[in-house]
């Protein structure tokens, strides 16, 4: 395996002049923001190379943003950051485990709330429940050593030189207010999908509201991977 030269660490105490110097909420919360959108673009581009066809990839129904991208790469900045100096065979393996862990509570979450899922392995080879594979794994092994030895360094050192300090906060505050909106709404819609397989009528406003601005036909175009488990 080719061997990554280590960039510098980013300390965990860095220059108090930006908003988000070292690891804090404010640093996280970009991380997880930027990896929602990278991630569909990144995903995107992947499937099309592969098949020939380009499919929505996004996770949510508001915008070009996949949770999974964002919420793992927060999981693998906490969990993988103190990892950057050891040998990248380490941080190729912790990132199999970590990131095939990350992937099976993925699936099995939807599954339990929502009875959909987005993904399914079954006809791989070395699949655990369909929910992970081995080469997916490998997949995460080296996405943790791309993450943890390039992408991180440089997207901390972004946030930090360019996300101004005095619109720094207020524009965190401002975004996460519209993730967290995007959030419920993209759970609301996924809800009231799941209740209409199951011929689940619409008894009261909420559920009025879901079925008339997210009816089947825009779901199916926002979420083309999902599926509903009988």
């Amino acid at each position: 395996m080719k061997r990554f030269r280590s960039r510098p660490a980013v300390p965990e105490v860095g220059d108090r002049t930006h908003f988000a110097h070292g690891l804090n909420f404010y640093k996280l919360f970009w991380v997880f923001f930027i990896a929602c959108f990278l991630g569909v673009v990144l995903e995107t581009v992947f499937c099309w190379v592969a098949s020939g066809h380009l499919t929505n990839r996004t996770g949510l129904v508001y915008g070009p943003f996949n949770l999974v991208y964002g919420f793992g790469a927060v999981l693998m900045t906490v969990c993988l950051r103190r990892f950057a100096q050891k040998r990248d065979l380490d941080i190729f393996l912790a990132g199999m485990a970590l990131g095939g862990a990350y992937e099976y509570a993925c699936s099995w979450l939807q599954e339990k709330m929502f009875g959909t899922i987005s993904w399914d392995y079954s006809q791989m080879p070395f699949n655990l429940g369909g929910r992970i594979n081995l080469l997916y794994c490998f997949f995460w092994g080296i996405l943790a050593l791309v993450w943890v030895k390039e992408l991180y360094p440089r997207i901390s050192n972004w946030i930090e030189t360019h996300v101004p300090k005095t619109i720094g906060v207020s524009l965190t505050w401002v975004l996460v207010v519209f993730m967290l909106v995007n959030m419920v709404m993209s759970a609301g819609a996924v809800w009231r999908l799941g209740q209409r397989y199951e011929n689940v009528p619409a008894t009261n406003p909420v559920a009025v509201f879901f079925d008339e601005h997210f009816p089947n036909e825009r779901m199916a175009r926002i979420y083309p991977s999902m599926m509903h488990v009988e």
